[in-house]
């Protein structure tokens, strides 16, 4: 212990940052930068019964290999979903072992469009869902059906309903990743680029890296863990009620994450604090107690009773200092799946206070307690839909005395957006909140609003400092101009050259190029906008739009020799992305090279038949072929996909 102390005071003298000194002085060794992960079978050599009913939990069969052995879904030749809104069908069928769907079309009994794609990962334990995931040069993307188990029923995956089908483009990037599996090996410069991926949620992502522990115990280091604390991993039980929480919020607190300046969704530790790392919000309406998220149980938790009273209690030992706190793991063992617990263990762990204290014991009659076998959960913790996931029961861990559900009458409104996690954000991190909000979630003006109002708090300090915040605000608002005379307040030179330089997993730099080039695309200054747009592939060379963006930019420069490159880079780095060939095929036309354009518009046409620049593409070379029944006939597809769509109307009407 001495010699810890005088590490860590030796830490304290650094010439670091304030935040770099509260994280190295920490008392557990691998909070430090120099503890790596080991993997779930390097702690199964030594905790070998923990690791064979963790690996049966909802967390150790998270994520795997799509295999027959991991699905929980049903099969068969009838079973497809069709969704009303895109026209697509889909059919999920095995070839051996090997996991495909199927996307098609119908006109009448004819099958006139077909995609089939390999699936790659399972994503859910199967204990509520079944979600499908592909990799294409390691880009990670959602499929567009789910397997929802408690109903034996397939459907649109969640945010796929209502006309907000992605099909197989959905990116699964490391804020999704690192919460439904362990932490993954990323691509920085990317959203969804992965070089490998674990399989399920491991011992790590409750207990910190384990190489510091592994090698300490390999070298004989043992601690009596009945009288002290063993810093070389972290236990959550032996943590505050506090952090013991954040270690289940990181993930069980699903909502809108602000990410703290700096930090990425690899930096949280277990035994840290999570606020110092990311500020989670949710939505907050009047008349609305109700309703929940799947995966808010932390929040909803918070907002019991037995929860509030148990935070007047003092901890009764450093050793124990959440045993007197009603915490997650008051009723869950994590070790272990809940599947397994019968509702008298449970509802034992309701009696181990209702029972004690006459005033506290359940005032239901007796006839209506005998009735419900006096399972507790059942009132006190109704099954319900939650409102973000279909076809989904969940316990509501708000504890409550029952009440009668809301009426119209209660007509909910929206208050703002909450903090969960953070009592009191900086104006910052709150228009990020709103924008995330917009962007993520749901475009409602309103949003937009807000964080502009935050933002004019900022605009008292430095420009600099703040920029790529004002620029993601006004590219949302659409205000080009704005955003063009902050950034020309500016030497450019300069920004490109020593500002906006940094990879990072959030890619705030390079995001930042991305939006000024498009102000300066929508202004037709091209040489500018191909400025920026380099900066941003260069600082992302993983994002296809970026890529994108830079080759049309070169094209409409005339850097033809450059834009062809690039385009060739587009499509075989991505080999999905329909615009890449779609702008390929278009390159073509301008160099009257008429086969290869629409050999290439019909690649973009196989991954996107509704695609509407190569539909448009591909007609006006079937108009200047004579073809004008096929040209007519994609025209009133275009028009039956948009109705608005005035430039196909103008050709139509020109053939007709």
């Amino acid at each position: 212990m001495l010699l810890l102390i005088a590490i860590l005071n030796s830490d304290c003298n650094n010439d670091t940052k304030k935040e770099e000194i509260s994280y190295s002085a920490s008392p557990y060794l691998n909070h430090g930068d120099t503890a790596t992960y080991v993997g779930i079978n390097t702690c199964k050599t030594c905790h070998l019964n923990i690791y064979e009913t963790f690996i049966e939990t909802g967390m150790g069969k998270s994520f795997d290999n799509a295999s027959k052995l991991k699905t929980a879904a049903l099969f068969g030749s009838n079973i497809a979903v069709y969704d009303k809104f895109s026209d697509f069908n889909y059919h999920p069928f095995f070839v051996g072992d090997t996991m495909k769907i199927m996307e098609f079309r119908l006109q009448g009994k004819d099958t006139v469009y077909k995609r089939i794609e390999t699936v790659n990962y399972i994503i859910g334990s199967g204990q509520h869902t079944n979600s499908h995931m592909m990799m294409r040069n390691g880009y990670v993307t959602q499929m567009p059906i789910t397997f929802y188990t408690q109903k034996k029923q397939w459907d649109l995956p969640p945010g796929f309903e209502e006309g907000h089908n992605t099909r197989f483009s959905r990116k699964i990037g490391l804020e999704c990743m690192s919460c439904h599996n362990s932490y993954p090996d990323f691509n920085l410069g990317s959203e969804n680029k992965f070089a490998s991926l674990p399989n399920g949620i491991g011992c790590e992502r409750c207990h910190g890296p384990g190489s510091i522990h592994v090698k300490q115990k390999s070298n004989g280091e043992f601690v009596d863990t009945s009288k002290y604390i063993d810093y070389s991993i972290v236990n959550p039980g032996k943590l505050s009620p506090d952090l013991q929480f954040d270690v289940c919020q990181r993930c069980h607190l699903q909502g809108n994450a602000v990410l703290k300046n700096g930090h990425s969704f690899y930096d949280f530790k277990p035994g840290q604090k999570l606020s110092d790392f990311m500020t989670v919000f949710l939505p907050k309406y009047s008349n609305a107690e109700d309703e929940f998220i799947m995966a808010s149980h932390a929040d909803r938790l918070k907002q019991s009773q037995c929860f509030l009273q148990s935070q007047k209690k003092t901890a009764i030992d450093q050793l124990h200092p959440y045993k007197n706190s009603f915490t997650c793991v008051t009723c869950h063992n994590p070790h272990k799946s809940v599947k397994l617990q019968k509702d008298e263990f449970f509802n034992g762990k309701c009696n181990n206070c209702h029972s004690s204290d006459a005033s506290k014991k359940c005032a239901a009659d007796t006839k209506l307690l005998d009735a419900a076998n006096k399972n507790c959960v059942s009132c006190h913790m109704p099954r319900s839909g939650s409102i973000d996931i279909p076809h989904v029961t969940v316990h509501d861990h708000f504890i409550r005395k029952p009440k009668h559900t809301l009426t119209a009458k209660n007509a909910k409104k929206f208050l703002g957006l909450y903090a969960i996690n953070e009592s009191n954000p900086d104006a910052k991190t709150k228009a990020l909140a709103y924008i995330n909000q917009y962007e993520k979630f749901e475009k409602k003006s309103y949003y937009l609003d807000s964080a502009a109002f935050y933002c004019n708090v900022l605009k008292s300090e430095p420009l600099m400092n703040h920029i790529h915040l004002f620029v993601q605000l006004y590219f949302l608002q659409e205000n080009y101009k704005q955003i063009i005379t902050d950034i020309e307040s500016f030497n450019q030179n300069k920004l490109l050259q020593q500002v906006l330089v940094k990879k990072t997993y959030n890619n705030d730099d390079a995001w930042l190029c991305y939006r000024v080039g498009e102000a300066y695309q929508f202004k037709s200054d091209f040489i500018n906008a191909q400025k920026f747009y380099a900066q941003a592939f260069n600082l992302a060379p993983f994002f296809p739009e970026f890529l994108n963006k830079y080759s049309s930019a070169c094209l409409n420069n005339n850097d033809r020799k450059q834009a062809y490159l690039l385009f060739q880079k587009l499509v075989n780095e991505f080999p999905n992305f329909a615009p890449g060939y779609s702008n390929l095929g278009y390159f073509y036309l301008t160099e009257e090279n008429i086969s290869m354009a629409l050999i290439n518009f019909e690649k973009a046409l196989m991954l996107d038949p509704d695609y509407e620049l190569a539909l448009m593409n591909k007609a006006s070379v079937l108009m200047y072929q004579n073809k004008t029944k096929d040209a007519k006939a994609i025209l009133n597809h275009v028009i039956a996909k948009n109705p608005n769509q005035e430039k196909a109307k103008q050709a139509l009407l020109q053939l007709n």
